[in-house]
């Protein structure tokens, strides 16, 4: 027969078990891949930002270059949540000698 002891050691196992498989940690670092690209990006799309909405942020579109088209493509301006605290630091284009890198946008304090 198994002591109580056991059976809620047992329980209690299962339970830890079960909240570390749903648990996911914060993001703690930020991984980029800078790719220089040597022809300019367009200048930006004349965008209609939406009315505000209550807890989100507008992130404006902003030219993404396509590889294996050799382009650019236009991505969209979009809804994103807001963070407390936080201010939206648009992705830019940064030229660095010859050539052209994005930098991300961001949320930072």
């Amino acid at each position: 027969m198994i002591s109580i002891t056991r059976k809620l050691a047992f329980v209690a196992g299962i339970g830890l078990a079960l909240a570390s498989v749903g648990y996911t940690p914060p993001a703690s670092a930020q991984v980029s891949v800078g790719v220089g690209i040597n022809v300019a990006p367009p200048p930006p799309r004349f965008e209609r930002v939406p009315p505000p909405r209550h807890g989100w942020a507008w992130v404006q579109g902003y030219w993404r270059w396509q590889p294996r088209a050799h382009r650019y493509v236009w991505v969209p301006g979009a809804w994103v949540r807001e963070r407390p605290g936080y201010r939206w630091y648009p992705g830019v284009w940064e030229r660095r000698g010859p050539n052209w890198y994005w930098r991300d946008g961001r949320w930072g304090r």
